[in-house]
Protein backbone atom coordinates (compact mmCIF):
# COMPACT_ATOMS: atom_id res chain seq x y z
CA UNK A 1 0.00 0.00 0.00
CA UNK A 2 1.33 3.43 -0.98
CA UNK A 3 1.91 5.94 1.83
CA UNK A 4 -0.69 8.66 2.33
CA UNK A 5 0.06 11.75 0.26
CA UNK A 6 0.98 14.94 2.06
CA UNK A 7 -0.97 18.09 1.21
CA UNK A 8 0.42 21.38 2.51
CA UNK A 9 -1.48 24.65 2.21
CA UNK A 10 0.11 28.12 2.32
CA UNK A 11 -2.22 30.87 3.46
CA UNK A 12 -1.29 34.24 2.00
CA UNK A 13 -3.54 36.17 4.37
CA UNK A 14 -2.31 37.79 7.56
CA UNK A 15 -5.77 38.72 8.89
CA UNK A 16 -6.81 37.14 12.17
CA UNK A 17 -10.30 36.33 10.87
CA UNK A 18 -9.07 35.26 7.44
CA UNK A 19 -11.54 33.92 4.90
CA UNK A 20 -8.58 32.56 2.92
CA UNK A 21 -7.44 30.50 5.90
CA UNK A 22 -11.01 29.29 6.54
CA UNK A 23 -11.34 28.20 2.90
CA UNK A 24 -7.96 26.43 2.97
CA UNK A 25 -8.95 24.65 6.19
CA UNK A 26 -12.07 23.42 4.39
CA UNK A 27 -10.04 22.18 1.40
CA UNK A 28 -7.55 20.46 3.73
CA UNK A 29 -10.45 18.80 5.56
CA UNK A 30 -11.62 17.31 2.26
CA UNK A 31 -8.04 16.18 1.50
CA UNK A 32 -7.85 14.56 4.93
CA UNK A 33 -11.15 12.78 4.27
CA UNK A 34 -9.46 11.29 1.19
CA UNK A 35 -6.65 9.91 3.35
CA UNK A 36 -4.03 12.64 3.00
CA UNK A 37 -1.82 13.96 5.76
CA UNK A 38 -2.46 17.70 5.81
CA UNK A 39 -0.77 20.79 7.15
CA UNK A 40 -1.62 24.48 7.03
CA UNK A 41 1.39 26.79 6.80
CA UNK A 42 0.05 30.03 8.21
CA UNK A 43 2.41 32.77 7.05
CA UNK A 44 1.55 34.77 10.20
CA UNK A 45 3.63 32.19 12.07
CA UNK A 46 6.60 32.13 9.68
CA UNK A 47 9.43 34.65 10.07
CA UNK A 48 10.24 35.70 6.50
CA UNK A 49 11.90 39.07 5.99
CA UNK A 50 11.36 40.67 2.58
CA UNK A 51 13.20 38.38 0.16
CA UNK A 52 16.81 39.29 -0.59
CA UNK A 53 18.64 36.82 -2.85
CA UNK A 54 21.83 37.49 -0.90
CA UNK A 55 20.10 36.12 2.21
CA UNK A 56 18.09 33.13 0.97
CA UNK A 57 18.20 31.42 4.38
CA UNK A 58 16.94 34.34 6.48
CA UNK A 59 14.46 33.78 9.27
CA UNK A 60 12.38 30.61 8.85
CA UNK A 61 13.15 30.24 5.13
CA UNK A 62 14.85 26.84 5.49
CA UNK A 63 11.91 25.53 7.52
CA UNK A 64 9.39 26.81 4.94
CA UNK A 65 11.35 25.33 2.05
CA UNK A 66 11.66 21.95 3.74
CA UNK A 67 7.94 21.75 4.51
CA UNK A 68 6.97 22.66 0.94
CA UNK A 69 9.59 20.33 -0.56
CA UNK A 70 8.21 17.34 1.41
CA UNK A 71 4.67 17.91 0.15
CA UNK A 72 3.16 15.79 -2.59
CA UNK A 73 0.64 18.58 -3.26
CA UNK A 74 0.64 22.24 -2.30
CA UNK A 75 -2.45 24.43 -2.05
CA UNK A 76 -1.80 28.14 -2.45
CA UNK A 77 -4.48 30.39 -1.00
CA UNK A 78 -4.61 34.15 -1.29
CA UNK A 79 -6.87 37.11 -0.83
CA UNK A 80 -7.08 39.23 -3.97
CA UNK A 81 -5.38 42.60 -3.48
CA UNK A 82 -5.54 45.11 -6.33
CA UNK A 83 -6.24 42.37 -8.87
CA UNK A 84 -3.42 40.04 -7.83
CA UNK A 85 -2.24 37.82 -5.00
CA UNK A 86 -0.93 38.96 -1.64
CA UNK A 87 2.55 40.22 -0.81
CA UNK A 88 3.08 37.67 2.01
CA UNK A 89 2.44 34.81 -0.45
CA UNK A 90 4.68 36.41 -3.09
CA UNK A 91 7.44 36.74 -0.51
CA UNK A 92 7.09 33.09 0.56
CA UNK A 93 7.16 31.94 -3.07
CA UNK A 94 10.30 34.01 -3.68
CA UNK A 95 12.06 32.00 -0.97
CA UNK A 96 11.08 28.80 -2.78
CA UNK A 97 12.08 27.63 -6.23
CA UNK A 98 12.50 24.59 -8.42
CA UNK A 99 13.67 22.42 -5.52
CA UNK A 100 10.35 22.99 -3.79
CA UNK A 101 7.92 23.13 -6.71
CA UNK A 102 9.24 21.33 -9.79
CA UNK A 103 6.89 18.44 -10.68
CA UNK A 104 4.81 19.11 -7.56
CA UNK A 105 1.04 19.22 -7.84
CA UNK A 106 -0.30 22.68 -6.96
CA UNK A 107 -3.90 23.75 -6.38
CA UNK A 108 -4.99 27.38 -6.40
CA UNK A 109 -7.56 29.19 -4.27
CA UNK A 110 -8.36 32.91 -4.25
CA UNK A 111 -10.72 34.90 -2.06
CA UNK A 112 -12.18 38.28 -2.88
CA UNK A 113 -14.31 40.80 -1.03
CA UNK A 114 -15.84 41.71 -4.38
CA UNK A 115 -16.13 40.01 -7.72
CA UNK A 116 -14.58 36.80 -8.97
CA UNK A 117 -10.79 36.85 -8.25
CA UNK A 118 -9.72 35.47 -11.62
CA UNK A 119 -6.63 37.66 -12.10
CA UNK A 120 -5.12 36.54 -8.78
CA UNK A 121 -5.57 32.92 -9.87
CA UNK A 122 -4.06 33.66 -13.29
CA UNK A 123 -1.03 35.35 -11.74
CA UNK A 124 -0.44 32.44 -9.35
CA UNK A 125 -0.81 29.95 -12.21
CA UNK A 126 1.88 31.79 -14.18
CA UNK A 127 4.30 31.75 -11.24
CA UNK A 128 3.73 28.03 -10.63
CA UNK A 129 4.22 27.18 -14.30
CA UNK A 130 7.49 29.16 -14.26
CA UNK A 131 8.60 26.88 -11.40
CA UNK A 132 7.65 23.79 -13.47
CA UNK A 133 4.92 22.81 -11.02
CA UNK A 134 1.98 20.71 -12.20
CA UNK A 135 -0.91 23.10 -11.63
CA UNK A 136 -4.34 21.55 -11.29
CA UNK A 137 -6.70 22.70 -14.03
CA UNK A 138 -9.37 22.92 -11.32
CA UNK A 139 -9.18 26.02 -9.15
CA UNK A 140 -11.42 27.49 -6.46
CA UNK A 141 -12.58 31.06 -6.05
CA UNK A 142 -14.55 32.64 -3.23
CA UNK A 143 -16.09 35.94 -4.37
CA UNK A 144 -17.97 38.28 -2.00
CA UNK A 145 -16.29 36.51 0.89
CA UNK A 146 -17.91 38.52 3.71
CA UNK A 147 -21.27 36.96 2.89
CA UNK A 148 -19.91 33.43 2.31
CA UNK A 149 -18.91 32.54 5.87
CA UNK A 150 -20.51 32.31 9.28
CA UNK A 151 -18.13 31.59 12.14
CA UNK A 152 -15.43 30.39 9.75
CA UNK A 153 -17.78 27.95 7.99
CA UNK A 154 -19.26 28.24 4.51
CA UNK A 155 -22.93 29.21 4.33
CA UNK A 156 -23.33 28.20 0.67
CA UNK A 157 -23.22 24.43 0.15
CA UNK A 158 -22.29 24.71 -3.55
CA UNK A 159 -19.34 26.97 -2.77
CA UNK A 160 -18.25 24.70 0.09
CA UNK A 161 -18.35 21.78 -2.33
CA UNK A 162 -16.27 23.64 -4.94
CA UNK A 163 -13.57 24.36 -2.36
CA UNK A 164 -13.69 20.78 -1.06
CA UNK A 165 -13.14 19.47 -4.60
CA UNK A 166 -9.86 21.41 -4.69
CA UNK A 167 -8.65 19.42 -1.68
CA UNK A 168 -9.87 16.18 -3.23
CA UNK A 169 -8.06 16.91 -6.52
CA UNK A 170 -4.87 17.69 -4.58
CA UNK A 171 -4.99 14.12 -3.25
CA UNK A 172 -6.15 12.52 -6.50
CA UNK A 173 -3.27 14.04 -8.50
CA UNK A 174 -0.64 14.16 -5.74
CA UNK A 175 1.65 11.69 -7.46
CA UNK A 176 0.99 12.43 -11.12
CA UNK A 177 3.88 11.60 -13.40
CA UNK A 178 5.46 14.74 -14.89
CA UNK A 179 5.54 15.34 -18.61
CA UNK A 180 8.86 14.96 -20.42
CA UNK A 181 11.11 18.02 -20.22
CA UNK A 182 10.34 20.69 -22.80
CA UNK A 183 12.43 23.42 -24.39
CA UNK A 184 10.86 26.07 -22.14
CA UNK A 185 11.76 24.22 -18.93
CA UNK A 186 15.42 24.20 -19.94
CA UNK A 187 15.32 27.92 -20.67
CA UNK A 188 13.66 28.97 -17.42
CA UNK A 189 16.40 28.35 -14.90
CA UNK A 190 15.39 31.02 -12.40
CA UNK A 191 17.25 34.06 -11.16
CA UNK A 192 20.95 34.10 -11.95
CA UNK A 193 23.89 35.60 -10.13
Amino acid sequence: MAPAPTVVALSGSLRDASYTRAALDHALGAAGDRGAETELLDLRDVDLPVFDPDHRHAGDADHLQERVRRADSVLLGTPMYHGSYSAPLKNALDYCGFDEFENTTVGLLAVSGGSFPITALDHLRSVCRALNAWVLPYQAAVPKSRSQFDGGRFVDEDLANRVAVLGERAVEYANIQPDPACFESGENVGAGD
